[in-house]
């Protein structure tokens, strides 16, 4: 592939992060539609979303997506090699299209297009889903594991745990009534439907900073449940399923770090 073809890639990522960036924060700035993300959020009330302050990992998620930007166009970046750009490129079209999904996903959100909100969601799960396969197949460097895995890694987890969020939305949007089952025992379900889904993941890229994005979002459904401004407590179950759920995150984290040492085979003598 020729270099004008690989910085028009890496110009066009900059371009759409950039303006993803842009309209997320004039969705709580202006706001779009005269409502905030948060007060939409507001609108379809459930047992998973989690306390406001957990929405904060946004501005990690853009400043570490904000590195990547950068090292892609070539700064920071210590040994270059036509593997190396490949992958950069194919990172490049995929977050491009991800950054796209997200823009619309903002408007849909705000104008209240629920349904159409789900199918931008999978779109962006799907692109971040195929970088982590493309990130997979490549032998990383440490610069490269923090400049590309790790940007990606903890978007992807949080784009996980916001597909579920989207989908209980859509299911309250929908009026959707669990074929009768309780909406406690149905919060239940869900933590441990993600729960497996992120343990699973993690399991199979190995990544440590994809799981702690869980262990923060459920900690983040844990402290709205107990605190005495929000739920006080009401689902003692739900509460007790959710450390559960940490507990088995952490776990998860002490099985990736332990299997990523490297074994010392000794001689019997």
């Amino acid at each position: 592939m020729s270099c004008t073809k690989n910085m028009l890639i890496r110009i066009l990522a900059i371009i759409t992060y950039i303006g993803m960036v842009a309209v997320n924060a004039l969705a709580n700035i202006l706001p779009i539609n005269g409502i905030t993300t948060g007060e939409v959020s507001n609108l379809y009330p459930n047992l998973f979303a989690p306390t406001g302050i957990t929405f904060a990992i946004w501005g990690v998620i853009y400043f570490l997506l904000a590195l990547y930007s950068v090292y892609q166009l070539g700064f920071f970046q210590k040994n270059k090699t036509e593997g190396l750009d490949c992958l950069l490129n194919k990172i490049g079209v995929l977050f491009s299209i991800s950054s796209i999904a997200n823009i619309a996903w903002i408007f849909s959100w705000h104008y209240d297009l629920i349904p159409l909100t789900m199918v931008l969601m999978l779109v962006i799960l799907s692109c971040l889903i195929l970088i982590a396969l493309e990130i997979k197949k490549y032998k990383l460097s440490q610069n490269e594991i923090l400049f590309i895995k790790l940007p990606f890694s903890v978007y992807f987890g949080w784009i996980t745990v916001a597909t579920i969020a989207n989908a209980t939305t859509l299911l309250v949007y929908l009026g959707w009534n669990g074929f009768g089952i309780g909406d406690e025992l149905w919060t239940i379900i869900i933590l441990f439907v993600g729960m497996i889904i992120g343990v699973a993941t993690a399991i199979k890229f190995r990544c440590n900073s994809y799981t702690l994005v869980f262990v923060w979002a459920y900690t983040g459904i844990f402290i709205k449940h107990v605190s005495s401004t929000e739920l006080a407590y009401q689902y003692p179950t739900i509460v007790t399923a959710i450390i559960v759920c940490i507990t088995c995150f952490l776990a998860a984290i002490i099985y990736i770090t332990i299997s990523k040492k490297p074994r010392i085979l000794t001689e019997k003598k």
